[in-house]
């Protein structure tokens, strides 16, 4: 059996050590936290998109004239579905953002029709799918928040000496991140509730 020789020990517990004391293993830590981040950013998007299809056929049932705003929510959860995002692409990433924004957009105009059709606010099932797109807005906002967050760490300590050579060294590069205007947007998630929507007002008796 072949033996290693005390030097060869030495020099490698020294290298762990220089490693450590370099920042490695908590670029390794954070750079992990980063990528669990993206991906409850992910699943949070995508429950969202899976209340989509079930909500624009509720509200086919009581406004089928609307198709002008379903075919919008329709075709712009197609278009998210077809982005392949790259997290560690600023481009891929901005055009992921940017559909994810036509989405949120078209799913706003959905609700403001929806306010003109008492009995579909009535329906159960659209009751239903109202909670869990509440929530689910709620759980992107607060994924997208972390994730920022976590991004913003993630760079600020490779760019801080003397991580920033060890970063160099072993190809770690500095992460986009959501724009600043989207930034700011997720202070507040879209407003999906039905339920305080006013009613419009009664028609006299005739």
């Amino acid at each position: 059996m072949r033996t290693v020789s005390p030097l060869r020990i030495v020099l490698i517990a020294l290298f762990a050590v220089l490693l450590s004391g370099c920042g490695y293993n908590e670029i390794q830590r954070k750079d992990e936290g980063v990528k669990a981040g993206w991906s409850e950013v992910l699943n949070q998007y995508k429950r969202r998109s899976d209340l989509i299809p079930n909500l624009v056929n509720t509200v086919k049932g009581y406004a089928a004239h609307e198709q002008n705003v379903l075919t919008a929510v329709t075709e712009a959860r197609a278009k998210v579905s077809q982005i392949n995002v790259n997290a560690d692409d600023a481009a891929s990433l901005a055009a992921f953002q940017k559909a994810q924004g036509e989405l949120s957009s078209a799913l706003s105009r959905l609700m403001v029709v929806t306010e003109n059709y008492p009995n579909l606010k009535a329906d159960q099932s659209f009751l239903g799918l109202q909670t869990q797109l509440e929530g689910t807005e709620n759980r992107i906002t607060v994924a997208r928040g972390r994730y920022i967050q976590l991004v913003q760490d993630y760079n600020t300590y490779i760019r801080s000496f003397p991580q920033l050579i060890t970063a160099k060294i072993f190809g770690y590069a500095v992460k986009p991140n959501f724009t600043v205007e989207n930034e700011a947007q997720i202070q507040n998630a879209p407003s999906v509730d039905f339920g305080n929507a006013q009613q419009p007002p009664a028609q006299p008796a005739q």
